[in-house]
This record gives C-alpha cells, structure tokens and sequence, in this order.
C-alpha cells in the first residue's frame, strides 16, 4: 500500500471513513488527559475530520497531517475558514485559526517537529496501514513526540480472515508490542459495534470491537 492508494481514494471520493460527526469517544474521553491548554496535539492522517476542529475548540493548537490536497482544502472550505499557506520541507502548511494542516507525507516529519507535539490523537492512522508499515510508523511518530506526551488512540479490532483492510484489526497484543519502549498504552474501553455498522456485516463480519487507549510517553 502506497500514497498513491490513498489520494485515488480522495480523487475518486471513496471516503466512507470519513465522519460528518466528532468522535464521542474523542469527547468522552479526551478530557481526562488534562493536556494544557495552547498544547500543540498531533492528528495523524487527519484527512478532513471535525475532531480538529473540537480538539481547537479545547484551547490546543492542532497540527493535522494528510497527504491528500484535496481533503485539506475540502477540511477549511467546509469549516468556512480561509488558511493561509507557507511551504517547509515536509510540505505545504495550511493555517487558520488555531488548526494546521500539513500537506505531506507523516514520515517526512523530523523530530523537532513532532518533538513540538505534546499531545496526539489518532484515530484513522494506525488502523489505516498494513502490518508492515505500523511498527516504523510507530516508531517515526510515537518515538519522536514529546517525552511526556499524551494521547488517545482508537483502534479495530476483528477476524482479519473474514475481511481485508483497510481499516486494519489491530488488536490489544500488537499495540502493546508496538509502543513498548517509548510509550504506555492503556486500555480504557472496549466495546462491539458491529450492529451500529452494517457496511462491516455485509463484508462478513459477526463481531468489530472499537478499542480506546490512553497513551503517555515513557521516554
């Protein structure tokens, strides 16, 4: 799986991931991380969603990251906001207000800039790469936030057999191999949401579990 996977996605409008909602788990939960206010948090993959604009809502500064134009200008256009735009080496910032949006690619980000982050959330990253890309992923990313940072993740997780991702399973075993060393991740809820989700019953699976983590940085 390649970038080119995902910005035909958006040429071809294959969104379904996309949310026209905030998350309530994001809501319910991001609370309790009692991160700073004017805290810079991470939103990998960010595509369009309105989870920036509830986390900018919070008093943070929110850096999200998207390799596809086309959902960063949709994602300001939509929110009635007119961003201006600065080139730097990991790609074109958009900015307005207290969001920015990074047109690039994630693993083109140093550590000054993600060592910025003192917070993340990310709720369509992890899940939306292959087994293969997740460990230099989390390595790249999580590896290189803030010693103390905090965050939430949201993960799937299902019988891989019965359905290809993306979204990816990731179940509660590879997360804990995954950030072990850097990171402690928390599981504080777990639930089927399977009946709430259709589109996954018709491509064959019996159970889809949304798994929450809290996340600080152990460096």
């Amino acid at each position: 799986m390649d970038a080119e996977f995902w910005l035909e996605r958006w040429r071809d409008g294959q969104t379904h991931f996309h949310q026209n909602r905030v998350t309530p788990l994001l809501q319910k939960y991001w609370p309790t991380l009692e991160v700073a206010p004017g805290s810079r948090v991470l939103v990998p993959l960010a595509g369009k969603s309105l989870d920036m604009v509830w986390l900018a809502s919070q008093g943070l500064q929110v850096l999200g990251v998207e390799l596809a134009r086309q959902a960063v200008e949709q994602f300001f256009d939509e929110n009635a906001l007119t961003p201006t735009r600065r080139e730097t080496p990991a790609g074109t910032v958009y900015a307005a207000g207290s969001v920015e949006l990074l047109c690039g690619d994630i693993f083109g980000m140093d550590a000054a800039l993600l060592g910025s982050c003192a917070a993340v959330y990310d709720r369509a990253a992890l899940v939306a790469l292959p087994i293969e890309m997740r460990a230099r992923y989390v390595k790249h990313v999580y590896g290189q936030l803030a010693p103390d940072y905090r965050g939430v993740l949201i993960t799937l997780e299902y019988d891989q057999r019965r359905m290809d991702g993306p979204p990816f399973s990731v179940g509660d075993g590879e997360v804990q191999s995954l950030y072990r060393g850097h990171s402690r991740a928390t599981l504080i809820d777990r639930r089927d949401i399977i009946e709430k989700e259709p589109k996954f019953k018709q491509r064959g699976l019996e159970r889809l579990d949304t798994l929450v983590y809290r996340l600080d940085g152990t460096r």
